[in-house]
């Protein structure tokens, strides 16, 4: 284990000197990644001119919860970037080399990307963060703070096995499936909102199928002392559980993978 961190280390590394070659490109880059959210929080903000709550939240109980939501996502890409763009390494026979190699599979496709330009997307999220929690009326105690760490925690591996399993079914289709983006992408849209007003059949579908709810909505209750059972939470990180049979089903499509040429 030990080992592989380091190795690790070294991939994020050389992605990191790479990019400081090109510091101007970088930078733009960032601002682009920030300007693209903040377009996003432009809308939330702009419907709040017009509405005093959404449901039972007022708008800075909103933009705490889009932004944990969003740091969430952003440090999942930032990390597994590499399973996001898998179908391009798929599709070219890269992974053959990958497969001959002496190292695990998992830790060579993390380590072939590395997108820290996400640290735009990172600075929005900690500023509507802060903004957030000054008007949420939030009184701040121990397990509070264990719960948004725990909900950055679960959310960041519920979405890196989203990431994985769309990684997977490049093994079967040597395409990535636009599909997929509406469970990344989708998801951090429409995840702006507490899942809760979105109504019964949402919150089910996200709390027994694809548990966004876990790392948002029933956490984000707790702290705001809408519910106030202990239990709520730990809940994050019963949703990085989904890792599990995420990993299975990529473990699945590795052994049926045939090569894809060059």
């Amino acid at each position: 284990m030990r080992d592989a961190v380091k190795l690790y280390g070294r991939y994020v590394s050389i992605h990191v000197k790479s990019l400081m070659q090109y510091k101007v490109s970088f930078l733009l880059m960032a601002i682009a990644q920030f300007m693209v959210s903040f377009n996003v929080f432009l809308g939330v903000f702009f419907m709040f001119q017009r509405f005093s709550a959404v449901g039972e939240f007022t708008y800075s109980q909103v933009v705490l919860c889009f932004s944990i939501f969003l740091m969430e996502f952003s440090l999942a890409e930032c990390v597994g970037r590499g399973f996001d763009v898998f179908s391009t390494m798929v599709r070219k026979g890269e992974f053959d080399r990958v497969l001959v190699r002496p190292r695990g599979l998992i830790l060579q496709v993390l380590g072939s990307r590395f997108e820290l330009t996400r640290i735009g997307r990172m600075i929005q999220a900690l500023v509507m963060f802060v903004y957030g929690i000054r008007g949420s009326g939030i009184v701040w105690n121990g397990p509070k703070i264990m719960t948004v760490v725990f909900m950055l925690i679960g959310g960041t591996v519920l979405f890196f096995g989203i990431f994985l399993v769309g990684a997977a079914l490049c093994f079967f289709t040597l395409e990535g499936l636009e599909i997929m983006n509406i469970f990344t992408d989708g998801a951090r849209e429409y995840g702006k909102y507490p899942m809760g007003v979105y109504g019964k059949r949402v919150i089910q579908l996200c709390t027994f199928i694809i548990p966004y709810a876990l790392v948002q909505y029933y956490p984000l209750l707790y702290l705001l002392d809408k519910r106030r059972e202990p239990w709520l939470a730990v809940l994050p990180l019963l949703a990085a559980l989904f890792l599990i049979p995420s990993y299975g089903f990529w473990r699945f499509g590795v052994r049926r993978y045939q090569s894809a040429g060059s």
